[in-house]
């Protein structure tokens, strides 16, 4: 449940932290504030039962005493407040009243002004704050007492509706503000991320700018070294097997012509066949790394009609095998990407399919929900009707210059350069191939490109 509920992105993290702190906080803010309006509204209720009731005392003590039981009955008195004269202190069924009480009630009642003679000689409080009652007991200089009881409103902290709004529009001022603050703080993160993305899909992309604060510029500066270190290394790579590649091709020639001065017709043939066999390894290696320096601006296509040319002209080149090249999918999908090289990754899958499985049955299949192909990934599938690969060859396939069993039509099979050279390129798009055994029979190639 934990899990689920803690958000996987640093900014929805950062965000749900903030939150959940400003919520703590004001949270306290709330209690201290509500603590502190209850004291002063206890401090209020205590001053003006106080008032009234030396009021009341006043008028009374200054009253003869055969008369103050009618003046007591026509003074008004406030809401919630009765007064009575007795000849015993206060005998309601209520304890004494909690300290705190009594000191705030004592403290407030104004006796000063008056000359001792005329002070009340015993005051009692009686009191309990779940009944919301008080009852006071004065004994007069005389010896009566003057009992009043009056009820206690409750506590209401949060009367004012205004601070209420205004407690509101702050806390949602500053929620939106520490939103604004994470997304701003983590929108390197996601710029890095980006080119992290774009770096994969293509080693030249452009640098990161060293703009903003201390951390992101450094961070973009790391990232940009580690880029040019990456592209530094690939065409080094690149360079180097051009090169032996473009080395060979003269020592492969000079072969070529001396074995033709060997009278063995048989040892004579083997040794052209080899040497036409390296030939095209090296003239692969030359278009590979070719494909790998050149710079192809990224374009949109149609990627339906780019595979429906790679059928035909595959058909072109093996007229025995076009009925069985089979296009399903969409008239047309627009994709970005370079066309050249999508091409050559196409046709490479589509002539081995054709070479090793006698067929090649393309289908294309959009993203959406409610198709095979993941969200946001292009799916294309490319089926045969071989004999299959062996499963513990299913990734050495990819290996450079790895060619399949003999009983892959050997005779008919190239250097074992196309696959690579076609996942090489997929990869550079952001996509990936990956090769299957169809259940059926022969081999089902998925390639995946991002939409």
């Amino acid at each position: 449940m934990t899990l689920r509920l803690w958000p996987r992105s640093l900014a929805a993290r950062t965000a749900l932290v903030l939150l959940v702190g400003l919520a703590v906080v004001q949270g306290a803010g709330l209690t201290i504030h509500a603590l502190d309006r209850i004291d002063l509204l206890r401090l209020e209720q205590a001053r003006g039962l106080a008032f009234r009731v030396m009021a009341i005392y006043r008028t009374v003590e200054a009253t003869a005493p055969d008369e103050r039981a009618r003046e007591l009955r026509e003074l008004p008195h406030a809401p919630g407040l009765h007064a009575a004269l007795a000849e015993t202190p206060p005998l309601a069924p209520l304890p004494p009243a909690p300290f705190w009480v009594q000191r705030l009630l004592r403290v407030n009642l104004n006796l000063e002004p008056l000359p001792p003679r005329l002070r009340p000689r015993r005051v009692e409080i009686l009191g309990s704050l779940a009944r919301r009652r008080v009852v006071l007991g004065l004994l007069l200089p005389d010896g009566a007492w003057l009992n009043v009881t009056a009820d206690v409103p409750p506590l209401r902290p949060w009367r004012s509706p205004a601070f209420l709004w205004a407690f509101a529009l702050m806390t949602a001022a500053a929620a939106a503000l520490s939103l604004w603050a994470v997304r701003r703080l983590t929108a390197p993160v996601r710029t890095l991320a980006q080119a992290a993305e774009a770096l994969g899909r293509d080693v030249n992309a452009p640098p990161l700018p060293e703009t903003g604060p201390l951390e992101v510029a450094t961070a973009a500066a790391a990232f940009n070294t580690m880029a040019a270190r990456i592209r530094r290394f690939v065409q080094d790579r690149t360079d180097l097997l051009t090169a032996i590649g473009h080395d060979l091709r003269t020592p492969i020639t000079r072969l070529k012509l001396r074995a033709e001065f060997v009278e063995d017709e048989e040892q004579r043939r083997k040794i052209l066949v080899d040497l036409e066999e390296l030939e095209a390894m090296v003239a692969a290696t030359l278009a590979f790394g070719r494909d790998a320096r050149d710079g192809e601006p990224v374009v949109a296509l149609d990627l339906a009609e780019l595979l429906r040319t790679v059928l035909d002209e595959a058909a072109d080149a093996r007229p025995e095998a076009a009925e069985r090249l089979a296009y399903e999918g969409p008239a047309h999908l627009i994709l970005r990407a370079r066309t050249l090289g999508l091409k050559r990754a196409f046709a490479n899958l589509v002539s081995n399919a054709v070479a090793y499985g006698g067929a090649a049955r393309l289908r294309l299949i959009p993203p959406g929900p409610d198709r095979a192909a993941p969200g946001g990934m292009i799916t294309v599938e490319i089926e045969d009707d071989g004999p299959g690969i062996p499963p513990e060859q299913l990734a050495l396939v990819f290996e450079p210059f790895h060619r399949g069993e003999p009983s892959r039509n050997r005779e008919t099979g190239g250097v074992g350069l196309g696959l690579p050279i076609a996942r090489n390129i997929l990869r550079a798009h952001g996509g990936d191939v990956v090769l299957a055994n169809h259940p059926a029979g022969g081999v089902k190639a998925t390639v995946h490109l991002p939409a």
